[in-house]
């Protein structure tokens, strides 16, 4: 069985800062991943949400996916 990620349920996107933290791995091996598995969204949701466009956001959805990925990976 995976790792346990909590989050609250009303909370929609995540930053990369918070899913790097969350799941324990660099922002670059995050970057690079999420680039490989193409998970996350850049630019115009991020311009939407007010973040700046070079930084990823995440749903609840990818944050699962790159949960159980990573774990697969660094087992």
């Amino acid at each position: 069985m995976g790792p346990k990620v909590r989050v609250r349920a009303s909370q929609k996107w995540f930053t990369e800062a918070e899913v790097s933290r969350l799941l324990n791995v660099t922002a670059d091996e995050l970057r690079s991943f999420a680039r490989n598995k193409q998970v996350g969204i850049l630019e115009k949701a991020a311009e939407v949400a007010g973040v700046t466009p070079e930084h990823l956001l995440f749903t609840l959805s990818d944050l699962m996916i790159l949960s159980v990925l990573f774990h697969r990976i660094h087992s």
